[in-house]
């Protein structure tokens, strides 16, 4: 995959984090930075995957009653 350039500003802190990373597994500060984005991006991906498969299981009436779950977990919603 071919890839891009991309610039931004990061604070003191977080560059130093990036630094110390780095050096601790002996990667480039761009890898680091690199793979944070791309866990990211997977991460929030995945969530707003499992919101919408979640709305269209209750927009289908694929839904547990109260009850059922409070039974099955042991809890009530006064627990929660």
């Amino acid at each position: 995959m071919a890839s891009e350039h991309l610039s931004l500003r990061i604070s003191k802190e977080t560059k130093a984090q990036l630094e110390k990373l780095a050096k601790a597994t002996g990667r480039s500060t761009s890898f680091i930075a690199k793979d944070a984005i791309d866990r990211y991006l997977d991460l929030e991906a995945w969530q707003i995957m499992a919101v919408q498969e979640g709305l269209r299981d209750y927009e289908n009436g694929n839904v547990v009653p109260l009850e059922d779950f409070e039974k099955e977990w042991g809890i009530t919603h006064n627990d929660l």
